[in-house]
């Protein structure tokens, strides 16, 4: 099944429980939250006590991106703040097995993200052990970027390893998703859509939510 994710970052958080249940009414699958620290991006985001928050909020599951130095230092404060997802990048652990074996052991699904530069190839030892993987169609650290086409060969390249492997990891995108390249990027092979500012930026945003996964379905 395809799943719709909308990324909190886009949102109005000073309202944000009604726009959460905006995105519920509209089909949203799960809720998207990109956790960023001024190291390892330019920005900074939020921490553990906004994912709490959102927990509060909804019932849906929550998928926690990790764009930060260190993330094992922070992945049970996470698990903990109820986070269901939780995703690390490629390029900044050095012990992947190790972190995507923490994540497991503390309960949640582990996912591995590529940036827009990191080719596919350098995963081939982990795709067995991830319930995800997470590609970067835009490069991280701001919200409403142009999407990188070359994302869409990625989709297609891991999806064409999981087939041939016969593994059973879902391929994520985030970046640049909108209503006028969701299908495209569905037919590449994608499984989960992170969008931000096309469902956020919108006046109905339940309404873009609706049409985001109807686009798919």
């Amino acid at each position: 099944m395809k799943k719709i994710a909308p990324s909190i970052l886009s949102a109005d958080f000073s309202n944000l429980a009604e726009q959460i249940r905006e995105v519920e009414l509209g089909g949203a699958d799960i809720i998207h939250c990109d956790i960023m620290d001024g190291k390892f991006v330019p920005s900074i985001t939020f921490g553990p006590i906004v994912v709490k928050a959102v927990r509060r909020i909804t019932k849906l599951p929550i998928d926690v991106h990790l764009m930060i130095k260190d993330p094992d230092n922070f992945i049970e404060d996470f698990v903990d703040a109820g986070a269901d997802y939780i995703s690390v990048h490629q390029e900044e652990v050095v012990h992947l097995h190790r972190t995507i074996t923490k994540i497991k052991e503390l309960g949640a699904k582990a996912g591995v993200v590529i940036n827009p530069a990191t080719p596919v190839n350098t995963l081939s030892d982990i795709l067995e052990y991830v319930d995800f993987v997470l590609v970067m169609s835009v490069n991280p650290g701001f919200g409403g970027q142009k999407f990188i086409e070359s994302s869409l060969k990625k989709i297609a390249e891991l999806k064409k390893i999981r087939d041939d492997k016969n593994l059973e990891f879902e391929i994520e995108i985030d970046g640049g998703v909108s209503s006028s390249n969701i299908k495209k990027i569905s037919n590449s092979g994608c499984d989960i859509f992170v969008a931000g500012s096309s469902i956020f930026g919108k006046d109905n945003i339940s309404g873009a939510s609706k049409e985001l996964k109807k686009l798919v379905s």
